[in-house]
């Protein structure tokens, strides 16, 4: 097989709306696969490189070479050259990175070279992405979805589960199973927009209890412990033990020989309220974080396995006693059980008052239902909503091709604006005819794909909050910007100042 298979396979997937057909077109191209190269094949469709770090950024893609008039590589051949590159360290691993990267492009035809850009970059928009490649698996073998999904549970990337299945069958996705020291997917929260709608998501009219857990703005980590071995994982279920030894010590000293906890680590000011986001960030994502000098807080919520028992089928109600029994007060995350919504919403404020997100209520009848994103888990945060203009905008990808979508956004800032980040999210396909035909009205240049606008148009946004940031010149970003709606009714000397947005931050 070429990687220019994969390129058109692609393509096909972003431009049908179909989740069938979707599922079709990757199941199709999964079988036409060579036994030795199902796992790459199955990782690049489901939209990324088998490589944690490849040490290549968009700066490095801006300009590519000519393309090659005729595919050649095979993928195989493409992933080879990027475990090369990513193996690169040392006195003039840049340069060799550039020269490496440049070689590779070079001999990819044009959609090739899209294609491998958008795996690197992470930006491949096919909708639905390892969802999806999910059911694809199963069609292409007749294996259940179900035996496919509980694989996919335990195996950091769903190529190893996809070469499974389509070599062995159920037989071969038997072997997947939870393991200490092998990270699990983790379980995520769907989200509602209050306490009343959460626990509509979570329950009947039964009025049973619930668990609410404060949700904690750090970063997710899974710990595993066999014995005096620690390792602790992110979200994306990277390895950053070295990293986070304050972590690995509270584990290390819990009375069990097997665990694997889920949890949150946060960085805190010595009035115990949350340190802004960038310093918890540094310390778990460079590689000197150790040595800083901000240490880390870990409060765990889950227990997945517990001295030979694995837990992730037991219901939330026996996991969380688990959990109590292994680790201290200290490091648990604050949790009420009840089913009156007075003491909710009072907890949920008292969780406000002390710096942290919000909420997120669990089902205590639920499993731990590892890389899937359910009911039984709803988070509910208080939402911040600002009017902003529009400064510039980006053509977009995949479905979205031909269309204006990535919006620039701007706070008023004297007599100027001041750009706070961009945004795709919350657009509708009639939001997307609306404004693009707006914006090409508004157009006063182009720079590649980004036309730039007379600051006229004005956006009203929700927010998860403010961070400070060095990449834009107001020093602050937004953290989780969807559109909401346009406003006509405003001019653009009514939106938000710069001033009111870092209000909201740290």
């Amino acid at each position: 097989m070429l990687f220019a298979r994969l390129a058109e396979t692609s393509t096909a997937v972003a431009a049908t709306r179909s989740r069938l057909e979707k599922r079709a077109l990757l199941a199709a191209t999964l079988r036409e696969a060579d036994d030795e190269e199902i796992d790459v094949v199955a990782t690049y469709l489901s939209g990324r490189v088998r490589q944690r770090r490849t040490g290549v950024g968009w700066r490095s893609l801006a300009q590519l070479p000519d393309p090659a008039p005729a595919p050649s590589l095979t993928p195989t051949d493409v992933d080879a050259r990027l475990e090369a590159v990513s193996a690169l360290a040392g006195s003039g691993s840049q340069a060799g990175r550039a020269t490496a990267v440049a070689d590779l492009f070079g001999v990819l035809t044009e959609a090739e070279q899209r294609f491998l850009r958008a795996l690197i970059l992470g930006e491949v928009r096919q909708g639905a992405l390892d969802s999806l490649l999910i059911e694809a698996i199963a069609d292409a073998t007749a294996v259940p979805v179900t035996a496919v999904r509980r694989a996919a549970m335990f195996s950091a990337v769903t190529g190893p589960v996809a070469r499974a299945a389509l070599t062995g069958g159920v037989d071969a996705l038997e072997d997947f199973r939870p393991a200490v020291l092998r990270p699990v997917r983790p379980m995520l929260a769907s989200a509602a927009p209050d306490l009343t709608a959460a626990l509509d998501k979570l329950r009947d009219d039964d009025g049973a209890p619930v668990a609410a857990d404060g949700k904690i703005d750090g970063i997710r980590v899974q710990v595993h412990k066999a014995g005096e071995e620690v390792a602790v994982f992110t979200r994306s279920l990277d390895d950053i033990t070295e990293r986070v030894p304050e972590i690995v010590e509270v584990v290390r000293a819990l009375p069990a020989q097997e665990l694997i906890l889920d949890g949150e680590a946060i960085a805190l000011g010595p009035s115990g309220r949350p340190r802004p986001f960038q310093e918890t960030a540094s310390r778990t994502g460079s590689h000197d974080g150790a040595a800083g000098t901000t240490p880390l807080t870990v409060y765990f919520f889950d227990l997945l396995h517990r001295d030979g028992t694995t837990l992730v089928t037991a219901p939330a109600r026996e996991r969380l006693a688990a959990l109590e029994e292994v680790v201290p007060a200290s490091a648990l995350v604050p949790r009420r059980v009840t089913a009156d919504q007075a003491g909710l919403d009072a907890f949920f404020r008292e969780i406000l008052e002390l710096g942290h997100e919000g909420l997120v209520l669990k089902d205590l009848t639920a499993p731990y239902d590892a890389g899937r994103r359910g009911a039984a888990w709803v988070k509910v945060k208080p939402r911040h909503t600002l009017d902003l203009v529009v400064l510039a905008v980006e053509w977009g990808s995949g479905r979205r091709q031909g269309t204006l979508s990535n919006i620039h956004l701007g706070a008023r800032d004297g007599d100027g604006f001041v750009m706070l980040g961009k945004t795709f999210k919350g657009m509708t396909d009639e939001m997307l005819a609306w404004q693009t035909q707006r914006f090409l009205e508004l157009e006063t240049g182009r720079e590649g794909h980004v036309v730039h606008l007379r600051p006229e148009q004005v956006v009203e946004i929700a927010i998860d909050g403010v961070q400070r940031s060095s990449r834009y010149p107001g020093g602050v970003a937004l953290r989780f910007a969807r559109v909401l709606r346009y406003r006509e009714d405003k001019a653009p000397n009514e939106v938000d100042t710069l001033d009111a947005v870092r209000a909201l931050g740290p």
